[in-house]
């Protein structure tokens, strides 16, 4: 099939996320099978705007920002059209389009009106993001409306868990019926790589002697580093010789450095910033420890992530992480709130031998979210839009 992929980010764009992981190893392994791939996604000065990697045709669209997070997203959306016309004059009509978040929804909807089989992923919701809450404010609702749009224009709709499908269903609307589950996926075997641990615990200034908690994500209310930072003082009652490593930019930034500063805990936390995909690997491989504290999560890549790498995951009992999650089989799972944390944290760092059987157990569930199950179930998913 000829597919275009609509994405916002990418890791050979501009990279903000997951998403980002998951749209390119998509694009990638759906290349890897025969099938032409075009991915159009936003541009970063440097970049060329169109170019071929890993036999992805990545065109890369300018666009003015706008005054607010919807004018962004409309002007991409018809940059976006603006490419794809061209790429249609030149070489030929897709097959099919497949959008990624409510992001690119005004694209989408102009290339249902052109005839075109649409299918939108859903990776999250801004009701998720709002950690349930529906808000007053106009841009809230209008985000939200445009994600109904979305699964009212597609003629197939995926996401990531059936936690994630029940609130398509209860919040945009969507058909059940209409909605397939489709897991993210990894390639285990790029986790596994063989490193200097002590070149880079030096790296980032983490004392040989000490036990590391990593969080990796955005620093934002649904992804939870507030109730990790809160759970820290009661790990440090129990275990001094413990660093915690904040990994992420967000809008909780700056309140979460003066947090740590008021309670001086500096010398026990390091916010990292945003870490590159390379880098973030090596973190993951000198961790003790891994904690997913989302307050939602409709997935949570990074739980596959640790899994590859063997990590003990501390993880939240809510979303895909409460689907996947075996409490103390492959996986410590605790409440949304400080104490819970802090007592699963501190259970795994007493007790090595579970923290042992959950990190074996770990890297046997990985294989379930192979990219082969994926794309296999993806492709079903393209050949129901086509013939409805």
């Amino acid at each position: 099939m000829r597919i275009a992929v609509l994405s916002w980010e990418s890791l050979y764009s501009i990279h903000v996320g997951g998403l980002g992981v998951i749209v390119t190893r998509m694009a990638e392994e759906l290349a890897k099978r025969g099938h032409e791939v075009y991915l159009f996604t936003r541009w970063r000065e440097g970049q060329p705007r169109h170019s071929k990697i890993n036999n992805v045709h990545y065109y890369r669209c300018v666009f003015d920002p706008g005054r607010n997070i919807l004018e962004f997203f409309t002007n991409m959306s018809r940059a976006m059209l603006n490419e794809i016309g061209r790429v249609v004059r030149g070489s030929g009509k897709f097959d099919i389009f497949h959008g990624h978040d409510w992001h690119v929804v005004d694209a989408l909807f102009e290339l249902k009106k052109r005839g075109y089989p649409i299918v939108v992923s859903y990776h999250s919701t801004e009701y998720s993001r709002r950690g349930g809450g529906m808000g007053e404010d106009r841009l809230f609702h209008e985000i939200c409306a445009r994600e109904s749009l979305g699964g009212q224009i597609a003629n197939r709709v995926t996401t990531v868990s059936k936690t994630m499908q029940k609130e398509l269903v209860r919040v945009c609307k969507i058909p059940k019926e209409k909605i397939d589950v489709v897991p993210n996926a990894i390639t285990p075997s790029k986790y596994q790589i063989s490193m200097d641990a002590e070149k880079v615990k030096k790296k980032y200034g983490i004392p040989l002697d000490v036990r590391t908690i990593l969080f990796m994500g955005r620093l934002e209310y649904q992804k939870g580093p507030d109730l990790l930072l809160d759970a820290v003082p009661e790990v440090l009652r129990r275990h001094e010789d413990v660093l915690f490593l904040f990994a992420g930019t967000g809008t909780m930034s700056r309140r979460l450095k003066r947090k740590a500063r008021k309670y001086e805990l500096m010398e026990k936390v390091k916010f990292l910033g945003w870490i590159p995909y390379r880098k973030y690997v090596n973190l993951l491989n000198i961790c003790d420890v891994m904690c997913i504290p989302s307050r939602q999560e409709p997935f949570g890549i990074v739980l596959l992530e640790g899994w590859a790498t063997g990590r003990p995951m501390v993880v939240t009992n809510v979303g895909g992480l409460a689907e996947n999650v075996k409490h103390l089989v492959n996986g410590v799972k605790v409440n949304p709130n400080p104490k819970s944390i802090a007592r699963g944290i501190c259970y795994v760092l007493e007790h090595p031998q579970v923290a042992k059987r959950v990190s074996e157990n770990g890297k046997k569930s990985v294989q379930k979210f192979t990219w082969r199950n994926t794309i296999r179930k993806l492709l079903r998913t393209y050949r129901r839009a086509l013939e409805s």
